[in-house]
């Protein structure tokens, strides 16, 4: 028996319109982590599709605002690149699309999933799918906007009384959107419970050509390959499988070329990987902002590395790049805690949000 899961049959290559991506693999947008210095890493090690930034404020972008423009900044080698804006002024989103595509934007998405109470409460993010003929016709002024491609990201409903998703994506198909993403899950479900893989079916199943992308709970291999099995999606996002495991994109790519796949990064590599994208931080942001930023991220990176609580703790405490470097020469030194340098590590769990919803 393979130790490999089952190739599904898989639909044709992924095309936004007339943007083909490299493969059906797609970087899902998460707040902190997916910024220009992840994105240049995943890009490194390769088969992702498409990356796409955090939600960006619209208005924050057209009133120029320093932090919002830094969310969407770019590099040669972060192609196809997507920014993901998220408000409900119709005007304020149909001119930030004429604005990204002025920069050379390769497609824009729409947030219409996030469920944290300060977007919803605005009017944005998950609100979206509550209001039915203002959303089509926001989402048809920003598709009409410009020429790049426009895509919606959305989960399946407010609540299971109202799953939604098929009927909003039949009617962005009619205005012109080049796909739709899907969370399987509702906005009253937060990251709690499963994934509704039929919900994402009916997705599939209620558009006539546009390709429609799984996302939610897709943590390796298998995950995929059941998503992409028992949906019929065109396309898998992953989020938090991604930070885990930052080459589950190459390895999706081999496996449904040869039907394999290599093993992910050791803990060399994943130490090699990253102090590069920490180096990518420090060159678009500066040391003092790069050490307090990387702290979430680089807990992940050790916490996956097997390396010691204490020393996880010296990491995040270093105020210095001569701190920094000490401290993860020393982690270099000490290896995992248990296991080799270069042995098969095991498989880390990246938590989603706790609690209820609405106090987000």
């Amino acid at each position: 028996m393979s130790p490999f899961p089952e190739q599904p049959i898989f639909p044709e290559p992924l095309h936004y319109g007339p943007l083909k991506l490299p493969s059906r693999y797609l970087l899902s947008p998460l707040a902190g982590f997916t910024n220009l210095s992840f994105r240049r890493v995943i890009r490194e090690i390769g088969g992702v599709g498409l990356a796409t930034t955090d939600l960006v404020n619209a208005r924050g972008l057209l009133e120029g605002s320093r932090r919002s423009l830094q969310m969407i900044e770019s590099h040669p080698t972060d192609r196809p690149f997507a920014v993901q804006i998220f408000g409900s002024d119709p005007i304020a989103m149909r001119d930030v699309a004429i604005f990204l595509e002025q920069r050379g934007i390769d497609t824009i998405d729409i947030n219409m999933g996030c469920p944290v109470n300060r977007i919803v409460k605005g009017g944005a993010g998950a609100s979206m799918m509550c209001s039915v003929d203002k959303t089509v016709a926001l989402v048809q002024g920003v598709v009409e906007a410009v020429s790049i491609p426009v895509t919606v990201k959305m989960r399946l409903g407010w609540d299971d009384s109202q799953l939604s998703a098929p009927f909003f994506s039949r009617e962005f198909e009619q205005v012109g959107v080049a796909a739709v993403a899907i969370h399987g899950r509702t906005r009253e479900q937060g990251f709690s419970g499963s994934v509704n893989r039929d919900g994402i079916r009916k997705v599939v199943e209620a558009v006539d050509k546009i390709p429609v992308i799984g996302n939610g709970d897709v943590l390796n291999i298998e995950d995929a390959a059941t998503m992409l099995r028992e949906t019929g999606c065109h396309g898998v996002s992953i989020g938090r499988g991604a930070l885990a495991n930052p080459w589950i994109f190459r390895q999706l790519s081999q496996w449904e070329t040869t039907g394999q796949y290599d093993s992910p990064g050791n803990f060399e590599e994943r130490l090699s990987l990253m102090m590069r994208q920490f180096g990518y931080l420090e060159e678009q942001h500066g040391i003092k902002h790069a050490l307090i930023a990387f702290r979430k991220m680089g807990h992940w990176y050790l916490k996956g590395m097997r390396v010691k609580p204490v020393h996880r703790h010296e990491f995040q405490m270093c105020k210095t790049r001569e701190e920094l470097m000490t401290i993860l020469q020393k982690i270099s030194e000490l290896g995992p805690n248990g296991g080799t340098k270069t042995g098969l590590l095991p498989d880390m769990h990246v938590p989603v949000p706790s609690g209820a919803v609405e106090r987000w």
